[in-house]
């Protein structure tokens, strides 16, 4: 796997207000090989980064390039989990038809799919190990199961990086170790971006950390220490962490 370097951010600043700014002096790099977990209290700017990075808002201040494009540019190179996908559970859609939508950019208007489309949204829903379910409704499968769903329609795009916001907001605790094992294994053919509130499960996964709160801190995991955790939190990391102690973390550092 290519170790280069596909994502390099320096001195960005972004406000949605005049003066206000969500992000400050960004500077961060992304390698190929990288698990990127983002981390920082509600408000930070930690989706607000990550649409940046898509192409989907462009900074007030600084530079980004996304594999040596700008990213509106490299998006084809980029598959994306929103927090929030927009889907009817009640809509008579199969999973084939969900994951076929991972590409749906990339057809013209009235295009069908044809034989290539069906045999990569296979090989994207045997990879997380749900090509039984083709033909079920997405509104009978269980929180788990959509979000691996979600996540090969992203993958059908066969992204050299891949972008996760707040994945496992409403999974299992069994389902949530199931989604790690396949993070993991996605990341040896391609670098991972992933927002998450899960401090402590994030240390475990990842190998970099960046601390968002309007400026950015980014460190391997064995470099972090509390004090950056409460620098860029501004408070008791106890209350962030699903009760998670500092204690738990040092072994971290």
């Amino acid at each position: 796997m290519s170790i280069s370097k596909i994502i390099t951010i320096k001195n960005l600043s972004f406000a949605y207000q005049r003066d206000n700014n969500i992000l400050e002096d960004i500077d961060l790099e992304v390698f190929g090989n990288d698990f990127l977990g983002v981390i920082g209290p509600n408000g930070g700017g930690k989706t607000t980064l990550l649409k940046i990075i898509l192409g989907l808002l462009k900074p007030d201040k600084g530079n980004i390039s996304v594999f040596d494009k700008k990213p509106k540019k490299a998006r084809d190179l980029i598959g994306y989990v929103p927090q929030f996908l927009e889907i009817d559970l009640n809509c008579p859609v199969s999973v084939l038809d969900i994951v076929l939508m991972g590409i749906l950019s990339r057809k013209k208007i009235f295009q069908k799919y044809n034989k290539e489309d069906l045999k990569s949204a296979k090989q994207a829903l045997k990879f997380v190990d749900l090509w039984n379910l083709k033909d079920r409704q997405i509104g009978e499968l269980s929180g788990g199961q959509r979000q691996r769903i979600y996540i090969a329609r992203a993958l059908i795009r066969k992204p050299k990086l891949l972008i996760l916001d707040e994945p496992t907001a409403s999974i299992d605790e069994k389902s949530e170790r199931d989604f790690w094992e396949l993070l993991e294994k996605i990341n040896k053919n391609a670098a991972i971006i992933i927002v998450s509130h899960d401090i402590g499960v994030v240390f475990k996964h990842v190998n970099k950390v960046a601390c968002l709160n309007k400026k950015l801190y980014c460190h391997s995991t064995n470099e972090m220490t509390n004090e950056m955790l409460d620098k860029t939190y501004k408070c008791d990391i106890e209350l962030l962490g699903h009760g998670l102690p500092h204690r738990v973390l040092k072994k971290h550092n």
